[in-house]
């Protein structure tokens, strides 16, 4: 039954483009969009499923109604505590006021008794709900300073005065809580300030609706901003994908034109750095003849095809030598080993003579010294 009432909605909503553009405005949470929508078909009909049972915040109609009714709950008790927090500041406010206009001036006696036992009555009941231990501390908590509530009940003004108190409290807490009002008229219309008492009265009677008109209205504003904060930021998503899908078919253009061009390209350097090796090898070799000419002279060339003969004569008269001396290099191999340990017999007798002059020389020196 369930399945058929769901494909009954699922109908009801719409096909295609239709449908994802409901799906996606039912769930504005889910980040999605519906091209996602359109390439997961199962996906869509589960949301689509999904709405029929949540709100746009994502909460069942059970758990939204008893959301609702603990939101009216805090509501009343925010509007209790507001209530008795604005009506215990204005009484501070009478106060501070009293004791400003004291300091710089002179009260009249009847007012001055009326804020003074206002005062003294406040500070009593404060100090009597700090003494007092409410039901979540512990009843055995020592009280401060030794003090209990009966104690500094005693400290309370007079019965007269306490209903004298009482009775022009209404009066002058009218009085302030007005003037207040006009302040904040001036405040929220300042081209109202120097207008009439009349129509000072009359503009305040509907300031409480235009607030609260006001405050709708900037609400209306922020909820407003707040979607079109999250629509900037899907098309700034659409769009960015749209120009990276540009970029990328920009890319293959660029390769593909570049690989049809690089052929010739490369072709046309080739041709420019070969002529360019050319001329560089054509200035070398016009570098080395200006230089040849420049270093061989007539002269310089007859004296190097001199010093060439005389070479190239020493030349064969050291290839002579050393054949004749290969020769008897020869000769002397052919003798055998014994000739070859007379050798080294005669290199040091050789040496040891050398030795021997050197000796004989060197004392022959010192002698004649």
């Amino acid at each position: 039954m369930s399945a058929a009432s769901d494909s009954t909605y699922i109908s009801s909503l719409g096909k295609g483009d239709s449908l994802h553009h409901q799906v996606v405005a039912s769930l504005p949470l889910c980040d999605i969009t519906e091209q996602d929508l359109t390439q997961n078909p199962q996906l869509c009909k589960l949301l689509a499923t999904l709405s029929q049972h949540v709100d746009p915040h994502g909460l069942t109609v059970p758990l939204k109604t008893e959301l609702e009714k603990a939101e009216q709950k805090l509501q009343s008790q925010r509007r209790h505590w507001l209530r008795s927090e604005s009506l215990h500041k204005a009484l501070q406010e009478m106060i501070q006021d009293h004791c400003i206009r004291k300091h710089h001036g002179t009260v009249p006696p009847d007012q001055s008794m009326f804020l003074d036992t206002m005062e003294k009555c406040l500070l009593v009941a404060e100090c009597v709900r700090q003494l007092d231990p409410s039901s979540t501390t512990d009843q055995d908590q020592p009280s401060v300073l030794g003090l209990n509530p009966e104690q500094i009940l005693e400290l309370m003004p007079s019965e007269k005065n306490v209903q004298r108190m009482k009775q022009s409290l209404p009066r002058e807490l009218e009085k302030h809580l007005k003037k207040k009002c006009l302040s904040l008229l001036s405040y929220y219309q300042p081209e109202w300030e120097n207008e009439s008492e009349g129509l000072k009265n009359s503009k305040l009677s509907h300031l409480s609706a235009q607030l609260v008109n006001e405050k709708k209205r900037a609400e209306s504003l922020k909820e407003t901003s707040r979607e079109n904060s999250v629509l900037l930021q899907r098309q700034t998503h659409l769009y960015l994908s749209e120009l990276i899908k540009c970029i990328q078919l920009l890319q293959s253009l660029i390769l593909d034109h570049r690989l049809r061009i690089q052929t010739d390209l490369d072709r046309k350097k080739l041709d420019y750095f070969e002529g360019k090796c050319e001329l560089v090898l054509q200035k070398i070799r016009t570098e080395m003849a200006e230089i040849q000419l420049d270093t061989y002279t007539v002269d310089s060339i007859s004296a190097h095809r001199k010093i060439r003969g005389t070479l190239e004569s020493e030349l064969k008269a050291c290839q002579v030598e050393k054949q004749s001396v290969e020769m008897k290099l020869a000769s002397f191999e052919i003798l055998g080993k014994e000739f070859e340990a007379l050798a080294k017999e005669y290199s040091r007798l050789r040496q040891e003579i050398e030795m021997n002059n050197w000796a004989l020389n060197e004392f022959s020196q010192y002698t004649d010294k």
